[in-house]
């Protein structure tokens, strides 16, 4: 870590805590598109192939009150994540870690109940088990966007379908996708979800969109 990296950090850690203190430990609220293919777990890692799976693992908790953090990436689009569920008032943005990624993942960690990381192309065995070391004991959850050794469940789009253009017009509207649960060797489990719908929710293609449920995930 660079001497400069030490005191933002710090700084980093007092200011989270000023506003949320330490998270307690609770039940992670799992955004019901994903019911039946996945059920959030305290202090475990969820690896996903796009940024808007990782969108959909953090709107969940975020919308049961749950701060998050994204470290690493500047894709997560402000106006789809608050239409998600995503609170974006107790959300923290840190783009370009630099070096520091490590550090700054684990200081989040240790304030957060959601942290997004924009995973390096290689991570060393030893950073995997202190940052899981970190979540077991904070009962924090990790969502490695890009591949991460050990995770709990590994999350990927299929079958990728976008609804609203034509043939060489319109604006795209929609995006049905098949979303793939694969947890260990266990067989995958498969769900059709709106990725999002033309109202910017995400819900499972079957269910039917509510007034009440447009903006909500609770």
């Amino acid at each position: 870590m660079s001497p400069s990296a030490a005191p933002t950090l710090s700084e980093l850690r007092e200011r989270v805590q000023q506003m949320q203190g330490r998270p307690a430990a609770q039940p992670v609220a799992t955004h019901p598109a994903l019911s039946g293919l996945l059920q959030l777990q305290a202090g475990s890692t969820y690896s996903v192939d796009s940024m808007s799976l990782a969108v959909a693992l953090m709107a969940g908790p975020s919308a049961d009150g749950a701060w998050c953090g994204v470290v690493g990436t500047a894709e997560l689009g402000l106006e789809a994540a608050a239409a998600a569920g995503v609170e974006l008032r107790r959300t923290i943005l840190v783009p370009d870690p630099g070096d520091a990624w490590l550090e700054v993942t684990a200081a989040l960690i240790d304030v957060l109940g959601v942290v997004v990381l924009r995973a390096p192309s290689f991570v060393a065995a030893k950073d995997v088990s202190r940052i899981s070391a970190r979540l077991r004991q904070r009962g924090g959850i990790l969502v490695a966007y890009g591949d991460w050794p050990r995770s709990e469940a590994r999350l990927s789009m299929r079958d990728v379908e976008w609804v609203g253009v034509g043939r060489g017009h319109g604006h795209l509207q929609a995006r049905r996708v098949t979303v793939e649960v694969q947890r260990g060797t266990a067989p995958a489990r498969r769900g059709r979800l709106w990725l999002p719908d033309a109202s910017q929710v995400i819900r499972r293609v079957e269910d039917t969109p509510s007034p009440s449920r447009l903006r909500s995930v609770s």
